[in-house]
């Protein structure tokens, strides 16, 4: 059996499994004998450096990258699938990215970018919006706290305006899970605030999240397991005061570095 197929008392089933996966890019490894398993609910960071292969392995998990094939036995796994699409995964996982933020910068009201992750499309198209599809958007924008900017169009928000209806968007199916990469690039301090207030409103709800990011202060009190990632490969995996401590961030990212912790929040000096 897989490593970590177990379904554990404080775990749901496991959602990604993956074992001995690489996967090149250019003829480099951006995923070297890979072996990490996410299991459904569970709230986690994936925390590495630039360049450590956290995009690569999102990409691997959305299939838009394949591993390679090897003589050492590979397993890539959805809920317990050998073979899934997108839309099976987008079920279960909503996916939240800066290439999707590019893709949506463009006049579509807010409301309408979360009505659209009914359909997995970029915009409505003359589709039939259900009275139920409407009701369901109006609960995420009052969850988000964007509710009085539904009617505005992408392309005159903010950055962190912008990305809080992507999430919308992502959890217009109401899935178990919320993946999100690199999600606080490019926020001003206002920005990073409102986004994380939200972000924890939607771990509060029930969604478990995964948090892909190079950032400590990205990581949310309610973020319980730190998974990290270098030269491709799972540098630490455990619970978040055992992994987000100055050894173990030192090493991660190559630099002396001092660890604090304030009212659930990490942050790192000293570098």
């Amino acid at each position: 059996m897989p490593h970590g197929t177990a379904c554990s008392p404080d775990r749901g089933l496991p959602l990604i499994e993956f074992e001995n996966v690489t996967v090149t890019r250019s003829d480099v490894r951006a995923l070297d004998s890979l072996s990490l398993t996410l299991y459904e609910g569970e709230n986690t960071a994936i925390l590495g450096p630039n360049g450590a292969g956290k995009s690569s392995l999102v990409k691997a998990i959305t299939r838009e990258y394949y591993p390679v094939i090897s003589k050492e036995p590979c397993t890539f796994r959805f809920r317990g699938a050998d073979v899934w699409d997108v839309f099976a995964l987008r079920s279960h996982i909503g996916i939240v990215s800066n290439d999707l933020q590019y893709t949506f910068t463009r006049p579509l009201t807010g409301r309408e970018v979360i009505l659209s992750g009914f359909f997995s499309s970029i915009g409505l198209f003359n589709r039939e919006i259900t009275p139920a599809m409407e009701e369901r958007a109006k609960e995420i924008e009052r969850l988000l706290g964007i509710d009085h900017l539904s009617g505005r169009l992408m392309n005159t928000l903010s950055s962190g305006e912008a990305r809080r209806f992507l999430i919308g968007r992502a959890l217009a199916f109401g899935p178990k899970t919320l993946l999100l990469d690199e999600p606080t690039s490019s926020l001003d301090l206002f920005a990073l605030h409102t986004f994380r207030q939200a972000l924890r409103a939607v771990a509060q709800s029930g969604t478990g999240i995964i948090l892909v990011t190079h950032n400590l202060h990205d990581i949310i009190p309610e973020i319980s397991r730190i998974v990290m990632m270098k030269d491709g490969r799972v540098f630490g995996d455990g619970k978040k005061t055992e992994m987000l401590t100055d050894e173990r961030i030192g090493g991660l990212f190559s630099v002396p570095v001092h660890v604090r912790e304030e009212n659930g929040w990490y942050y790192a000096t000293g570098y």
